[in-house]
C-alpha cells in the first residue's frame, strides 16, 4: 500500500531561505549558480568553486570587502584562469609581476593583488602582515586623489616635486610673474609639464615598496643577529653556538632566494619594453574610449559621403565603373591606415616613467642582495676559520696519539726485559752471595735508561722526517 507523501522534501524539512547579498556579491555570485547533483560530488564541487574575499580599493581611497568567485574576477579584470592561479594561496609561486591587457597581476611576498585602471583588488587583506600595506595604500591613494583634484582646479602651473608632499606644491614662487609665464611656456613647449603618475603606477609603487621594504627589514634583522652569533662561535665552539649559526644560515639562504627572485622579475621587466608598455592601463583605456567615441562619428560621416557621391543611374554602366573606383580608393585608404598602424606598432615604446619607477626598486633589491652576499661571505669565512681550528685540534690529537703509541712501544721493550728476568731459571745474577743488590739496581736502571733512549731516538727520527712539526 502506497502512501503519498505531501511533503516533497525528505525528512519534512523546509528549504532554507535565500541568503541576502549586496549588489556586487550578487553579480559575482551569478556565475557560481550551477546545477549540482546531491551527494559528495556536489559538495566537493561547491567547495572548489567557493567564494573568496577581496578588498576593492578605488582611486579615491575608498575600500570595501567583496566576495566573488574566480569567474567573476575573470570577467571583471579580463584575466585568464592561469593568471589567477598565481594568486591562489593554496599554491606556492615565486614573485611575479605580470602586465596584461586590462590588469596587472602582483604576487610579491605577502602581497597578492590585481591592479586595473580603476581599482585595486587585494586578496589576503585580513592577513596581519598585509594590514600596514593596506593602510599605506589607502593613504597614498587619498593623497593621489587630492593631488589630481588640485591639478584639475588649476594647479598645472605649480611646481610639483613630490606627490606625497602636497604642502610643497602650495608655496609661492620667488620669481616674478613674467618669469613664471616664460618658464611655463618653455615647460609646455619642451613637454616638461608636471604630471601625476597614473593610478596603476601609484598602486604598483606601493606594492613594490612594501615588498622590497619587507625584504630589506628581514635582511637587516638577520644581519644584526648573525654577527654576534658568528663572533661568539669563533671564540667558543659549542653545540649551542653551532645550532644558532646553522639556523642563521638557513634563514640567509631563504631570504637570498626571495630577494633574488624579486630582482630577476624586475630585471626581466626592465629588459622588455613590451611588457612595460602593457602596464600603461590608463593610457590604453583612454585610447579605447577615444576610439569608441570617434568610431560612430566616422561611420556616420562615411555614410553621408557615400550617399552624396552616388551618381544617378544610367544605362551605360557608369555607376559600376565609379563603384570600382570607389572600392579601389577605399582599399588604398585602408592600405594607408594599415601602414600607419604598422609604423606605430614598430615605434619604440615610451616607458620612461615606469622604467624609472622599476629601476629605483631594482637598485634597492640589488643593494639588499649585496648585503646578503656580504653576510654570506662572512658566514663562509667564519666556517673556514672554524674548519681550520677543528683541523688544528685534530692534528694535535693525532700528534698526541703518535707520541703515546711510541711510548707504549718503547715501554713494551722494558716490560719484555722484566719478563725475561722474571723467569724461574738459575742465573748467576740472581745469586745474592756473589752479586747482591748492587747488580740488581744496575740492571733495572740500565733497562730504564735504555727505554728512555729509545723513546728520544724515536722522537728525533719523527722530527727528522717532519712527521711531527
Amino acid at each position: 500500500m502506497k502512501v503519498n507523501n505531501p511533503n516533497p522534501n525528505p525528512l519534512g524539512k523546509q528549504p532554507p531561505p535565500p541568503i541576502p547579498m549586496d549588489d556586487d556579491v550578487a553579480v559575482a555570485g551569478e556565475t557560481l549558480l550551477r546545477p549540482q547533483t546531491a551527494g559528495i560530488a556536489g559538495g566537493n564541487r561547491k567547495k572548489s568553486a567557493g567564494l573568496r574575499t577581496w578588498l576593492v580599493i578605488d582611486p579615491s581611497g575608498r575600500s570595501e570587502l567583496v566576495e566573488a568567485g574566480k569567474h567573476a574576477i575573470m570577467r571583471r579584470t579580463g584575466l585568464p584562469a592561469r593568471d589567477l592561479r598565481i594568486l591562489d594561496p593554496v599554491f606556492t609561486y615565486p614573485s611575479t609581476v605580470l602586465g596584461r591587457e586590462r590588469a596587472i597581476v602582483i604576487n610579491l611576498e605577502h602581497i597578492k593583488a590585481i591592479i586595473t585602471a580603476q581599482e585595486v583588488l587585494l586578496l589576503n587583506a585580513r592577513d596581519p602582515s598585509v594590514l600596514p600595506f593596506v593602510n599605506e595604500l589607502l593613504t597614498r591613494l587619498s593623497r593621489y586623489n587630492h593631488a589630481a583634484k588640485t591639478m584639475l582646479q588649476g594647479g598645472e602651473g605649480q611646481n610639483w616635486t613630490d606627490l606625497y608632499e602636497l604642502e610643497e606644491s602650495t608655496r609661492a614662487l620667488t620669481t616674478s610673474e613674467n618669469m613664471e609665464e616664460e618658464d611655463a611656456d618653455k615647460a609646455q613647449q619642451s613637454g616638461d609639464c608636471p604630471k601625476l603618475l597614473p593610478f596603476e603606477f601609484v598602486a604598483l609603487e606601493a606594492c613594490l615598496e612594501a615588498a622590497c621594504g619587507c625584504l630589506e627589514n628581514e635582511a637587516k634583522t638577520l644581519e644584526r643577529e648573525a654577527h654576534p652569533a658568528l663572533d661568539k662561535l669563533t671564540s667558543k665552539i659549542s653545540t649551542l653556538n653551532l645550532e644558532r649559526v646553522r639556523q642563521i644560515k638557513s634563514r640567509l639562504v631563504a631570504i637570498t632566494g626571495r630577494v633574488q627572485k624579486v630582482r630577476d622579475e624586475l630585471e626581466h621587466l626592465l629588459d622588455d619594453d613590451g611588457d612595460m608598455a602593457e602596464m600603461y592601463l590608463t593610457d590604453k583605456l583612454q585610447k579605447q574610449l577615444e576610439g569608441s567615441s570617434a568610431s560612430p562619428i566616422t561611420n556616420q560621416g562615411s555614410i553621408n559621403k557615400e550617399e552624396d557621391d552616388v551618381p544617378p543611374d544610367s544605362d551605360d554602366g557608369t555607376p559600376l565603373m565609379e563603384g570600382k573606383e570607389r572600392s579601389s580608393a577605399s582599399s588604398e585608404t585602408e592600405g594607408d591606415a594599415q601602414s600607419s598602424t604598422g609604423s606605430s606598432a614598430t615605434k619604440p615604446f615610451d616607458v620612461e616613467e615606469l622604467e624609472m619607477l622599476l629601476e629605483a626598486y631594482f637598485v634597492q633589491t640589488e643593494g639588499t642582495l649585496n648585503k646578503l652576499s656580504n653576510l654570506r661571505e662572512y658566514v663562509d669565512d667564519t666556517e673556514d676559520y672554524i674548519n681550520i681550528m677543528l683541523d688544528d685540534k685534530q692534528n694535535n690529537l693525532l700528534r698526541m696519539g703518535v707520541l703515546l703509541m711510541t711510548a707504549t712501544l718503547v715501554l713494551s721493550a722494558f716490560v719484555a726485559l722484566v719478563g725475561l728476568f722474571g723467569m724461574n731459571i738459575k742465573i748467576e745474577l740472581f745469586d745474592d752471595e756473589e752479586h747482591g743488590m748492587t747488580r740488581f739496581l744496575f740492571t733495572v736502571g740500565g733497562g730504564f735508561i735504555g727505554t728512555l733512549f729509545l723513546y728520544v731516538s724515536a722522537l728525533a727520527w719523527y722530527k727528522h722526517r717532519r712527521l711531527l712539526e
